[in-house]
C-alpha cells in the first residue's frame, strides 16, 4: 500500500485494443490490472461503454464490472458510464441491482447521455423509433425510482434492485450536464479528457447550483483526465504517443481498427500541423514524469476544485500502464512545488 494521496485516485478503463492484439486480450488485461490497482490504494475502477468501435472492447459495462468486482475485494467498481439512451432504465436497474446484491456496497452506476457510437449502431441498439422521446433527466428519474421502496401503484418491479442501491453518478463534459447533476442532487463526473476547456466552468456551476438529495447532502465531483506517468517526461510522452497518434487518425481517416503500436507510432512522420494539434491536446492533461505530473495535478485540482482524480491511461504495454498507476500515487502524495504559470487559463 502506498502513502495516502491528496485526493482519492481512481481508474477509467476503455479497454483499448492495440495493433497485433485482440479484444479478448484487452479484456483479460483489464481484469488482470484491477487487483493491482486495488493494491495501490485506488478508490474506484470504472469501465466505459462504446459500441461498434474496434479499438475499444468495452460494450457491456455491467458484465465487465461484475468480473472486475469478482477479482477484487475493496475497490469500488462500476460504469463510466452506462449510456442511458441505449438502454431501458428497468434493465439497467436490474443489472446494477444484481451487482449490488452480489458485491455489496461497492458498486457505482455512472450514467451518460451520449450514444457512444455512430448513428446506425445507435439505431440498432435502441430499436424503437420512439426510444429517444424521454429526456436524460426523465430517464435518470425513472431508473433511480426502481431503487426506491416498492410503489403499490406501480406493478413494474426491478426485483434485484429492492435489496440495495448502487451509488449513482451523472457523467458529462459540459456545464449543462453539471447543471443537471446539481439539480438532481447527484455526484458529478466531468470528462476533462474530452473537454478540458470547460472543466473549471462546469465544476463551478455544479457546486454553485447543487441541491441536496437523499443520496447526497453536499456536492461531490471527480475529474477524469488522460494520465500517463513515466520515469521521465520523455518516457511518459513516448508511452502516450500511440494514443495521441490515434487522435490524428480520427481527424484524417475516421474510425480505425486498433490503436497504433509503438513501432508504427515511432515510424510516423508528423507534420507541423499534427505536432501543434497534439501539443494542444496533451497540454491540459497529465503526461510526464512524477514531478511534472505532481505540479500539473496540483494546478488542476486548485483550478477545478475536484474531489477525486480518475486516470484514463491508454498505453500499449501493460507493464507501462501499471507503472503509470504506481507513479501517479507518488505524484499525488508528495509535496507539491509551484504550479506551472498559466495552466488555469488553458482549462
Amino acid at each position: 500500500m502506498t502513502s495516502p494521496t491528496v485526493v482519492p485516485l481512481s481508474v477509467l478503463d476503455v479497454v483499448p485494443v492495440f495493433e497485433g492484439r485482440s479484444a479478448t486480450t484487452a479484456l483479460r488485461d483489464t481484469v488482470a490490472v484491477a487487483p493491482r490497482v486495488e493494491e495501490l490504494g485506488y478508490h474506484r475502477y470504472w469501465v466505459a461503454e462504446h459500441h461498434g468501435t474496434p479499438s475499444l472492447a468495452t460494450s457491456t459495462p455491467a458484465v465487465l464490472a461484475g468480473r472486475i468486482a469478482a477479482a477484487t475485494s475493496t475497490l469500488r467498481v462500476g460504469s463510466g458510464g452506462v449510456l442511458l439512451p441505449n438502454h431501458a432504465p428497468l434493465v439497467v436497474a436490474e443489472q446494477f441491482g444484481t451487482l449490488q446484491a452480489l458485491f455489496g456496497d461497492r458498486i457505482d452506476l455512472g450514467l451518460g447521455r451520449a450514444p457512444g457510437t455512430d448513428p446506425r449502431t445507435a439505431h440498432a441498439l435502441r430499436r424503437s423509433p420512439g426510444s429517444d422521446e424521454h429526456s436524460f433527466a426523465d430517464q435518470i428519474t425513472e431508473l433511480t425510482g426502481y431503487f426506491a421502496p416498492a410503489d403499490p401503484g406501480n406493478p413494474i418491479v426491478a426485483v434485484p434492485a429492492a435489496d440495495g442501491r448502487p451509488e449513482v453518478w451523472v457523467l458529462g463534459s459540459s456545464p449543462a450536464s453539471a447543471g443537471l447533476a446539481a439539480a438532481l442532487g447527484l455526484p458529478y463526473a466531468f470528462a476533462h479528457h474530452v473537454n478540458p476547456q470547460a472543466s473549471v466552468a462546469a465544476l463551478r456551476r455544479y457546486r454553485a447550483a447543487f441541491t441536496p438529495s437523499a443520496q447526497l447532502a453536499r456536492p461531490r465531483s471527480l475529474l477524469s483526465a488522460l494520465v500517463t506517468v513515466g520515469e521521465t517526461d520523455e518516457a511518459a510522452r513516448q508511452a502516450a504517443a500511440p494514443y495521441l497518434l490515434s487522435k490524428v487518425w480520427m481527424r484524417t481517416i475516421g474510425l480505425f481498427d486498433a490503436f497504433p503500436s509503438q513501432a508504427r507510432t515511432s515510424a510516423h512522420s508528423y507534420s507541423r500541423a499534427e505536432v501543434a494539434f497534439l501539443d494542444d491536446l496533451a497540454a491540459p492533461q497529465l503526461i510526464g514524469g512524477v514531478d511534472t505530473v505532481r505540479r500539473d495535478l496540483t494546478a488542476l485540482l486548485e483550478a477545478t476544485g475536484a474531489d477525486e482524480l480518475m486516470a484514463l491511461t491508454i498505453v500499449p504495454d501493460q507493464a507501462d500502464r501499471v507503472r503509470s498507476f504506481e507513479l501517479l500515487t507518488q505524484a499525488a502524495s508528495s509535496p507539491s512545488p509551484a504550479a506551472r504559470p498559466g495552466i488555469s487559463a488553458r482549462l
